[in-house]
């Protein structure tokens, strides 16, 4: 069989396979079991389904290795071996007709911040995974429905590390965004600065959703795109089996739109069978790829739930410098006794006057960095959306940084000295992290723009000697002193000019050396800055805190035609008065994103909620009590109001799962310190109770947990049975706790029937009167009916609502 990497670069489209689940149901697979097991213990069924796929035209088929992960499989299963033999299976099928794409799941768990897990051991379990894979036959190590980055990057990484194999990342999206708040963009810009072989997008309810999610893709897509769409929305038929109705020919009509719009591959997801895959084979075989051309090709720091591109043609981006121990004492003082709360406060001070990213740097005496960076940039991204750029000297500590970061940080910086390159280049290609390039090469500075251009050729031939992208590079023009080197401020701008318009490369500048040692250092700033907007530069290392300077970023991008009709511009200076003469309106910080200065929070308790502020939550609860406050009217008046504008705010997708998980946690941190005095004073008591459950022979439990937690934070008392929970267990702990509400989770089509058992076995043991609320990314309306459920939800927000509900 030939290298699949002769499939990604010839001119054709081709074709996938299609979903498994439903077929291995119909073909003995009971239901709640795992289909990796069914098929290590029953191999003929699996076998047969990818015979039937590749008689259908299917040139890639996938592997029963989905949830072969030893964190779904659970610790008595040998995934290695569960996951050579699916692979060398479908190997066998396949033989020298069709290539064997590795299909590596979610794990079902997140990583810090959101979860438990590291970075590093998410990565250690996809390479057992993918070691299995590699040596039962396979031919692409493909990453199928995930649903946060932090994740998707994890397959990328340990397949890199076991393998050369082409690598391929498919995410799954509800609507706009991830799960946890990637949009498809911000998807794709990661997967191409981690230089993926393949990316892709699957599931969703059918081929017509998931157009508007390619769409939005192919901007700046310039890698083979694979799109697998479900054969529409699971139905529950009337002899209680899941169906999807959407059939073949529509399916196949639907599914061509993708060719058109610049896919390569295509496929099927749930619900769809040999027959799907036929229809469309027939329908697109020997089409040409219509190869899509982006329309701009800006290097992007992404984060989980942002993205911003430098150069291309985009706004430029003010970097914010204040998280730098540099002339902070109070800073220092905090970072030197492993505290966050300084840092935090000059991030979230920096974000509201509008900065897009944030410079974080930790480099202080008796500071650990190699701890204290990963740690600040744990809690930074558990926090804020706003990229970050990785701020150190120590490569060590940029390493550990980078294992703690769920996008594509900006690394500051790499300059010429010798091994520096070789040390910290493909460390910034293996994360897909773009880096700020320092054309500083020993102790003479380079003042001319020839010397400067010199070494940053000698640079660029040197990170492509070593594999590391030039595309992933943002140079540094350099501001040197001009009060004792007046020719620099001149090489600056000529050295921007020329990375980019000759090197087509995004540039980047530490702004405030420029007028060191001289008076008026914000009026020298703010015009060299509309001096090197005007060259070409991308982006600048800057205080937002300088109106000065966020009045020349706005007035530069209107006069450079970067501001359509003066949007932003009108937006933040409508109300603007000349120096002296009162402040600039909110928003002023023009292309760096708007948003008002810092103001005192009205109540800071309220607020501390809103925003996630774990780390000052307790304090602020205590100051309160020591205050004389009542513990019940803390809890009724100003903790669950603040809960609730979290819900609010997740409904209006302005926050994401990171974040009203960041706001649950404390509030549950705060009811922590209140329980005791809420116990004592009555208040507590009479919780209305529910029964939670991931049902029978599903071990999916993020979303139930999720739920778990809100429900708390709402006022129920919540027992958690936990994930892969019999009906009869469910209905005995209902009986035992008085429960009147029980809510079941389920995340695979093959589990949802189990569902339908406990509502039956609810009312033939006589409790009628409890009610049943499920959900999971199965489920809908129609099904929730047709099984006897009193209600379905989406997402943990809307459980909350129908409990409540319900409860009434």
């Amino acid at each position: 069989m030939p290298d699949f990497r002769k499939l990604l670069n010839d001119d054709k489209v081709h074709f996938f396979d299609g979903g498994y689940g439903t077929l291995l149901q119909q073909r003995g697979l009971p239901a709640g079991m795992s289909p990796e097991l069914f098929g290590l213990k029953t191999p003929d069924p699996v076998l047969q389904v990818h015979r039937d796929y590749l008689a259908a035209g299917a040139e890639i088929l996938t592997t029963n290795t989905f949830g072969g992960s030893r964190l779904k499989l659970g610790l008595d299963a040998d995934a290695y071996e569960l996951n050579r033999a699916m692979c060398a299976l479908a190997r066998k099928a396949a033989g020298d007709n069709a290539f064997v794409a590795a299909s590596i799941g979610p794990t079902g768990h997140f990583c810090e911040p959101l979860g438990e897990l590291t970075f590093r051991e998410l990565v250690e379990v996809f390479k057992q995974q993918i070691k299995g894979c590699v040596d039962g036959g396979a031919d692409l190590i493909l990453g199928e429905t995930h649903f946060d980055l932090a994740e998707a990057r994890a397959v990328v990484i340990a397949a890199r590390e076991v393998c050369d194999l082409p690598v391929g990342v498919s995410m799954t999206f509800e609507g706009a965004n991830s799960l946890t708040g990637t949009a498809p963009l911000h998807f794709i810009d990661t997967m191409q600065n981690m230089g993926a072989d393949l990316v892709a997008t699957n599931c969703s309810a059918g081929p017509e959703q998931l157009a508007g999610v390619v769409e939005s893709m192919l901007r700046r897509l310039s890698t083979p795109l694979y799109v697998a769409a479900n054969a529409g929305l699971p139905e529950l038929d009337a002899d209680g089996k899941t169906v999807f109705r959407l059939g073949p020919d529509v399916f196949a009509e639907q599914s061509a739109r993708f060719f058109e719009l610049g896919a390569k591959f295509a496929g099927g997801c749930c619900g769809t069978g040999p027959d799907h895959i036929r229809a469309l084979h027939s329908r697109c075989a020997g089409r040409a790829w219509n190869r899509p051309e982006p329309e701009d090709r800006a290097v992007v720091l992404t984060s989980r739930g942002a993205g911003v591109p430098l150069g291309g043609g985009h706004p430029a981006v003010l970097i914010g410098e204040r998280i730098n121990p540099t002339g902070k004492q109070q800073l220092i003082a905090e970072l030197q006794q492993g505290l966050q709360d300084e840092a935090l406060r000059l991030a979230s001070e920096q974000i509201e006057l509008g900065a897009p990213v944030l410079d974080v740097n930790v480099g202080a005496a008796m500071v650990d960095e190699t701890v204290t960076l990963p740690g600040l940039v744990k809690t930074l991204v558990g926090r804020f959306t706003t990229p970050l750029c990785i701020d150190s000297s120590n490569p060590a500590a940029v390493a550990e940084a980078l294992w703690s970061y769920p996008g594509s940080p900006l690394v500051n910086s790499i300059s010429g000295d010798p091994g520096r390159m070789a040390e910290l280049g493909p460390l910034c290609a293996r994360f897909g992290a773009p880096f700020i390039l320092l054309p500083i090469k020993g102790r003479k500075l380079p003042v001319t723009a020839a010397e400067r251009i010199a070494i940053i050729e000698e640079m660029l031939d040197e990170a492509e000697s070593l594999g590391v992208p030039r595309r992933l590079a943002v140079v540094d023009g350099l501001a040197l002193t001009v009060s004792s080197k007046p020719e620099a401020a001149r090489a600056t701008l000529e050295t921007i000019r020329y990375c980019t318009e000759k090197l087509g490369l995004a540039t980047t500048l530490g702004l405030s050396n420029i007028s060191f040692g001289l008076p008026a250092r914000e009026l020298l700033n703010s015009t060299f800055l509309g001096m090197c907007l005007c060259s070409g530069l991308a982006s600048f290392i800057a205080n937002p805190g300088s109106a000065r300077l966020r009045e020349a970023l706005a007035a530069s991008e209107v006069l450079l035609n970067r501001d359509p009709q003066a949007g932003r511009f009108i937006a933040g200076y409508a109300e603007w008065k000349p120096a002296g003469g009162g402040a600039p309106a909110a928003g002023s910080a023009g292309s760096a994103g708007g948003g008002a200065g810092s103001v005192p929070d009205a109540d800071p308790l309220h607020a501390a909620v809103v925003r996630g502020e774990l780390n000052r939550i307790t304090a602020l609860v205590q100051a309160e009590l020591d205050k004389g406050a009542e513990p019940f009217s803390l809890v009724d008046g100003r903790l669950i109001p603040a809960i609730m504008e979290v819900g609010e705010k997740y409904e209006r997708k302005e926050y994401f799962l990171p974040q009203l998980i960041q706001s649950a946690e404390t509030l549950q941190t705060a009811f922590k310190l209140l329980k005791p005095l809420l116990e004592k004073d009555g208040a507590g008591k009479d919780k209305p109770r529910v029964v939670m459950a991931t049902v029978e022979g599903d071990i999916h439990d993020i979303g139930k947990n999720i739920v778990c937690l809100m429900l708390r934070n709402h006022g129920f008392e919540v027992v958690d049975l936990g994930k892969d929970v019999p009906a009869e267990r469910i209905v005995e702990a209902a009986r035992a706790e008085g429960a009147k509400l029980v809510g079941l989770s389920a995340l695979m089509t093959t589990t949802m029937v189990r569902m339908e058992d406990t509502i039956k076995l609810l009312k033939e043991q006589g409790l009628d009167d409890v009610r049943v609320m499920i959900g999971g990314a199965v489920v809908t309306e129609a099904f929730a009916e047709a099984i006897g459920a009193h209600g379905f939800s989406t997402d943990a927000v809307s459980a909350v609502k129908l409990a409540k509900r319900l409860m009434n």
